[in-house]
C-alpha cells in the first residue's frame, strides 16, 4: 500500500493522460467485438462530439487544480474532515472510506442534485442527451456541468478531509470506472449482477440512461453502487428494454450536433417531474 500511496503522491499529468486514453482505446476495442447494442451510427462523428466535451472537462478540471491542491493541503495543516477526526487505522481501511466517502459527496450526491435542480439540470441533461451511449459519453459533459463537478469535489475534498494522493487516486477510478459503465459492452447477466452489488456495473449504468422518468432518477453512482442501495434510488431494467437519451430531446438536430448542446442549458427546457412518466 505504501507504494500505492508513494505512486499516486507524485503521478505525472502524463500518466493520467495516458489512463484516459488507454481506457477510452481498451473499451472502444471491447464494445466493436462485444457490443450490447449494434448501433446504426457514425460512429466517429458521435466521438468527435464527446472527445471535444471531455477536452474541454479536462481542461477546466485542470485549470482549477489548484483549487484542489489548496483545499486538501489546508484540511491536512488544520487536522479538518472526517479521516482527520476517526481514530488510527490502516492505510487500506483509510484509502477505502476515502474513496466511499469522495464518491458520495463528489460523484453521488452531485448527480442526484442536478436532477433536482432545474438550473443544473439544464446542463446535465446534455449528457443525458445521448441516443448512443458508449464508452466516449462517460465525459460528455457541457462546460458548465464541468465547473457544477468541481464544486462538489472540491467540497468533498474539503468534508472529508483528503491528502492529494487520495484525490488523484480517486480521479484515476472514476474515469476508469465511467469508461467502464458506459462502454457498450455485454457482460455475462450473472457477473454484471454480482459487480452491481460492489460497483457501478455497465447494465446498472445503463437504466439510467433509459430515455424516461422514472429510470432517468436512479443509479446515480459512479464509483460503488452502495450509496444507491441505501438510499433506495437503485433500479433495474431489462436489457431490451432500454431506449436511450432524453424524452425531452430526441431529435438528432438537438442531441447530435455540438453547437446546439452548448446551447441548450440557456434555452427554455421542459423540467421533467414524476407526474410527467412515459410508460415503457
Amino acid at each position: 500500500m505504501n507504494e500505492i500511496v508513494s505512486y499516486f503522491s507524485t503521478i505525472p499529468s502524463s500518466h493520467r493522460s495516458l489512463i484516459l486514453v488507454s481506457g477510452i482505446t481498451l473499451f472502444w476495442l471491447l464494445e466493436n467485438a462485444f457490443p450490447l447494442f449494434k448501433f446504426t451510427y457514425k460512429k466517429w462523428h458521435h466521438a468527435s462530439i464527446n472527445i471535444f466535451l471531455t477536452l474541454t472537462t479536462i481542461i477546466i478540471n485542470f485549470s482549477l487544480a489548484f483549487i484542489l491542491l489548496k483545499t486538501s493541503d489546508w484540511t491536512i495543516a488544520n487536522n479538518f474532515g472526517v479521516l482527520q477526526w476517526l481514530p488510527p487505522m490502516s492505510l487500506w481501511f483509510y484509502a477505502i472510506v476515502g474513496l466511499l466517502l469522495l464518491d458520495f459527496i463528489g460523484a453521488y450526491l452531485a448527480h442526484f442534485t442536478e436532477h433536482k435542480i432545474k438550473f443544473m439540470w439544464r446542463f446535465h441533461l446534455i449528457h443525458h442527451s445521448d441516443t448512443w451511449v458508449d464508452t466516449t459519453s462517460g465525459n460528455r459533459h457541457h462546460p458548465g456541468e464541468s465547473v457544477i463537478r468541481f464544486v462538489f469535489t472540491t467540497l468533498g475534498i474539503l468534508i472529508v478531509g483528503t491528502p492529494m494522493w487520495l484525490v488523484f487516486m480517486y480521479q484515476t477510478l472514476s474515469v476508469i470506472s465511467t469508461q467502464f459503465t458506459h462502454a457498450n459492452i455485454a457482460l455475462p447477466k450473472k457477473l454484471d449482477d454480482f459487480l452491481s452489488y460492489l460497483i457501478v456495473s455497465p447494465d446498472m449504468h445503463k437504466v439510467h440512461h433509459h430515455y424516461a422518468l422514472p429510470y432517468t432518477d436512479s443509479n446515480y453512482g459512479n464509483i460503488f453502487s452502495i450509496w444507491d442501495r441505501i438510499f433506495g434510488t437503485h433500479m433495474t431494467l431489462p436489457k431490451d428494454k432500454i431506449i436511450y437519451g432524453i424524452d425531452t430531446h430526441m431529435n438528432p438536430k438537438e442531441n447530435n450536433e455540438l453547437g446546439n448542446l452548448l446551447k441548450i442549458p440557456f434555452q427554455k427546457q421542459p423540467f421533467p417531474s414524476n407526474d410527467q412518466k412515459i410508460s415503457t
